[in-house]
């Protein structure tokens, strides 16, 4: 409603009250104003009021909402389920042109705009997060992998000569297979064993620089975060490297933006040599559905020459999610996050460390991993690799997600190349491990519930004249790790297996305790009591 509206309602209803109901507008608007003219994200979250006002007042600037509009082209934001259209607040048209992923569409005003802010917020909070001389980035709805593979794919037009890209090794497919894909060959650079650490090894870096020749190599391809025991690439010296030879260097930065070392690697990199552009993914920095990422740069035009290689209009879902999750959360919400993300992993290192304690195992020691962290699985035994795989096993079937077992001498081939020890970023690693990140968004009760529940096995009910309970029948300490109830399984002469099924050597069950219903139990996920029940009566001494 505009000011004739309001003019118009006073007739109708007391002016007293319209006008209040009119500065009750203004201060949503006074919002909306502020952020256009800004282009920065608010300090303070919005209200869901005021987001979808901004939103609706969006949406119907768009062509396909106009209540006049006569299509007939073959584009012209048509919608067959009124669901999806909701689904999208009718934003239907998009992004960009089909030259420019942030070109502006004639037809689709309100998306056009929408693209704009979404870009400049995340701007604003890359700097915020530690990047201050960022000068440029855009939101590409594909997710880290594939725009990468865009960044290479407009260096191949500055570089026609060409042919590799020089790569610390990390095992992550998807950011190999990113340069399989851009056409060019990965020239994998071991990485140096330091303490327990894996670290960039810089003379072979630079030393197959001299081989290839500058001229025919695409880019350095580096990495911020990452799965310890590796740390993030030694950035600021890569990126003199880079700057010495000419070469020019990409920053795999996947899920660093919420941690303030990573962005501070790539601003002192930047400041003392090469950086062209650093990408990171919107689902694991803000919390939205997977598919988008952000490619930021402090060369304003290459970003500019990177989102006119995206052919073709672009899904405007992945920017429209970040913009509400920005605009919801303000800057000071975001780092609110920040700060208990970095709590949380610090909180999820101390309980480790006592965990591994506990059962003479040994949290590895990596300072310079700011998210991740690992612990060894030493103590296994016989057929550790074996066992290490039914752990990750036991995890899954406890609903554990996003912790990683890691057994030694996996071979992996990935687009025709083979890697030894996959998963462990080297060929011989010294020890299997669990890995497990403290990421943004996790809370206390996640490390509680993984650490003293999923990674524990209750203490079973006494019997009378027992006071020891089961589990000191069975010779184990109380709250036992998976890792040891697997080696205790082996000596009981039972087997537990993922999926809760239970393996022919297992003992018969107790009298009044059926097989189907332990297995019943175990497959409903109800593990309150029938791992205690089960390994309470069937462990032997």
């Amino acid at each position: 409603m505009n000011r004739e509206s309001f003019a118009a309602g006073e007739r109708l209803v007391s002016p007293a009250y319209v006008r209040q109901g009119c500065e009750a507008r203004r201060s949503h608007e006074h919002l909306v104003r502020l952020l256009l003219e800004k282009g920065k994200c608010p300090e303070d979250g919005w209200d869901e009021s005021t987001l979808e006002l901004f939103l609706h007042e969006l949406a119907i600037m768009d062509s396909n909402n106009f209540l006049g509009n006569c299509g007939v082209g073959e584009r012209e934001g048509r919608v067959a389920s009124a669901l999806v259209a909701r689904r999208h607040y009718r934003f239907i048209h998009g992004i960009g042109r089909s030259g420019d992923i942030s070109a502006v569409q004639p037809k689709a005003a309100g998306s056009s705009l929408l693209n704009k802010i979404t870009n400049s917020l995340v701007l604003d909070i890359i700097k915020l997060a530690g990047v201050h001389t960022v000068t440029n980035c855009f939101v590409v709805p594909m997710a880290t992998g594939m725009s990468l593979t865009l960044c290479f794919l407009t260096l191949r037009h500055r570089r026609p000569k060409a042919k590799y890209i020089i790569w610390p090794r990390i095992d992550q497919k998807s950011c190999f297979k990113s340069m399989i894909t851009a056409g060019f060959e990965p020239v994998v650079i071991e990485n140096v064993l330091e303490g327990d650490e894996l670290r960039t090894d810089l003379e072979a870096v630079e030393a197959k620089v001299r081989e290839l020749g500058p001229d025919h190599i695409l880019c350095v391809h580096s990495t911020t975060s990452c799965f310890a025991p590796r740390v993030p690439d030694r950035l600021e010296e890569l990126a003199v490297i880079c700057a010495d030879y000419g070469i020019p260097h990409v920053v795999n930065n996947a899920y660093g933006v919420q941690s303030s070392k990573c962005m501070h690697l790539i601003q002192q990199g930047a400041r003392v040599g090469r950086i062209d552009a650093f990408v990171q993914s919107l689902d694991k920095n803000f919390m939205v559905p997977v598919g988008g990422a952000i490619i930021a740069g402090f060369n304003d035009s290459f970003i500019q020459e990177i989102s006119k290689m995206y052919p073709g209009r672009a899904s405007a879902s992945p920017s429209l999610d970040v913009l509400i999750t920005l605009l919801s959360l303000g800057s000071n919400g975001y780092k609110k996050l920040l700060k208990e993300r970095k709590e949380m992993f610090s909180y999820l290192s101390s309980q480790l460390k006592k965990l591994s304690e506990t059962y003479n195992e040994r949290l590895l020691h990596t300072p310079h991993n700011p998210i991740s962290l690992a612990m060894t699985l030493k103590t296994l035994g016989e057929d550790e690799d074996k066992a290490v795989t039914q752990l990750g096993s036991m995890l899954f079937t406890r609903q554990v997600s996003g912790a990683r077992v890691v057994p030694l001498g996996s071979v992996q081939t990935v687009s025709g190349y083979t890697f030894q020890g996959f998963m462990s970023h080297t060929n011989n690693y010294p020890c299997a491990y669990l890995n497990a990140a403290a990421a943004i968004g996790m809370k206390t009760q996640d490390v509680d519930l993984f650490i003293k529940d999923r990674l524990s096995v209750r203490r079973a009910p006494c019997q009378q004249g027992d006071p020891g309970g089961g589990h000191r029948r069975a010779g184990l300490p109380l709250g036992s790790s998976l890792a040891f109830v697997l080696r205790a399984n082996r000596t009981a002469g039972f087997l537990l297996v993922g999926g809760g099924s239970l393996q022919p050597r297992t003992p018969p069950p107790p009298t009044g305790v059926t097989r189907r219903q332990i297995q019943l139990s175990l497959r409903t996920q109800d593990l309150a009591h029938a791992p205690a029940l089960l390994y309470y009566k069937t462990f032997r001494t």
